[in-house]
């Protein structure tokens, strides 16, 4: 019995069809999009050999959501977030069906692919915060954080194979190619989506406007628990995210091919797999917020010792560490969020930890590039490091509600509860029957 608590807790697939259907199209969706993660870096790399470019990637995604995320949320708390999520899909899909097309055609310059990683970005500000308020209503409370495990773990499983997928595919195939493979992807996406039950908000929906904006923030701003989460991620994300150095980096200790680009991503994926099948250990804590602060603080420490490591694969080994302790604090981080915040107010409160937890690592790239490109990549990495060790520990001795935040939800009254698939079923909700036995 101790050998299967510490393991992945597999019930919502087993209790929910419209989560098993979700979670099987956004695991494959998912492996599309970081084949094209590689490629867009790529390709940007082999146009501009900067890491200031390869940043702006990540400035590319991160504006939109900046400009456009908590209004999104606040859509997303007013209107059906089935509906909201289908259409933000796919506006994506075409996204990834024009890169395809400047992929093969080739002649579209730098910025231009920049300006589709962005429209591609704001059609992921509306899907984002939908997506993230299905789990509460799909769920029972005992099995969500069993859930956000589940979900870390296909993204987790698509960063493992996507990006050495996707620098095998550039060599025969091209950006252009990753791109539509990408395209086709989405399809699951949408199949997944198009199965779940109609998601209207709770009883009080968002005001319209800026009203609905300033009620997200306001609730942000007076629940500390939600509050410190947001920043330790920040604190993470802003001040180490490597990503935009991995070219540099893999021309100085592998010669630069593409093939082993891949392997970067793929290290700080395999640490997040191992630890999102050892989830058992720390969903089932009574202490979350500590465990979040503790896997923040390891994320630092690796990624500095990465940046003073000589021997390449020693390196990528302190990245498998690294994606350990990020699958750690994001499981437990998301499981805090969630549980503090009510059902009405959890498209808006999503859209702010997809701007942290997305829009943070994009502007963490343009930093660490920016900074390398002034000093050297193993500088960047270690001060970088060590400055998110620091800005945790600060996080952690200024909110004592992460370091003793209790298991009970404290939801509001009025608040709604998840409910499980049959519940909804029985009470008119049209979601399927749960099967009998546990999906192949």
């Amino acid at each position: 019995m101790g050998v299967r608590r510490a393991l992945l807790d597999v019930r919502p697939l087993r209790s929910s069809a419209p989560y098993r259907r979700l979670w099987y199209g956004r695991a494959l969706s998912g492996l599309g999009s970081q084949m094209t993660r590689v490629a867009v870096m790529y390709q940007v790399w082999q146009t501009t050999h900067s890491t200031a470019w390869t940043g702006a990637v990540g400035l590319a995604g991160a504006v939109p959501l900046l400009v456009l995320g908590l209004f999104a949320g606040s859509v997303v708390d007013r209107v059906d977030r089935r509906t909201c999520h289908l259409a933000a899909t796919c506006g994506q899909t075409g996204c990834s069906l024009l890169l395809a097309v400047q992929g093969f055609l080739g002649g579209l310059p730098t910025a231009g692919v920049l300006l589709l990683v962005a429209a591609q970005s704001c059609c992921g500000a509306g899907s984002g915060p939908a997506a993230r308020a299905f789990v509460p209503r799909l769920l029972p409370e005992d099995q969500r954080a069993a859930g956000l495990a589940l979900n870390r773990i296909a993204f987790q499983g698509a960063m493992l194979t996507g990006p050495a997928l996707g620098g095998l595919l550039l060599n025969g195939l091209g950006p252009g190619g990753c791109y539509l493979i990408d395209a086709l992807t989405f399809a699951a996406a949408l199949h997944g989506a198009r199965g779940l039950p109609r998601m209207r908000p709770g009883d009080g929906p968002a005001r319209p406007g800026l009203g609905g904006v300033r009620d997200g923030l306001a609730f942000l701003v007076r629940t500390p628990v939600i509050r410190g989460a947001l920043l330790t991620d920040l604190a993470t994300t802003v001040l180490s995210m490597p990503i935009s150095l991995f070219p540099l980096i893999n021309a100085e200790r592998f010669g630069g091919g593409p093939g082993t680009l891949g392997l970067f991503l793929t290290a700080l994926a395999a640490g997040g797999v191992v630890a999102s099948v050892l989830s058992g250990t720390f969903t089932r804590s009574a202490r979350p917020g500590l465990v979040m602060l503790g896997g923040s603080a390891t994320w630092g420490v690796t990624l500095a010792l990465f940046g003073l490591s000589s021997h390449p694969w020693t390196g990528l080994g302190f990245l498998v560490l690294a994606g350990a302790a990020d699958t750690v604090s994001v499981v437990c981080r998301t499981a805090l969020v969630q549980r503090h915040t009510p059902d009405e107010l959890l498209g808006r409160v999503g859209a702010a930890e997809q701007i942290v937890g997305q829009a943070g690592p994009d502007l963490g790239n343009l930093r660490q590039g920016l900074l390398a490109d002034a000093t050297s990549g193993v500088t960047t990495l270690v001060s970088g490091g060590l400055l998110c060790v620091g800005a945790v520990a600060l996080v952690g001795a200024v909110t004592p509600g992460l370091r003793g935040c209790p298991t009970a939800s404290p939801r509001r009254r009025g608040a709604a509860v998840a409910a499980p698939a049959e519940t909804q079923k029985n009470s008119g909700k049209g979601a399927d029957p749960p099967p009998g036995t546990r999906p192949a």
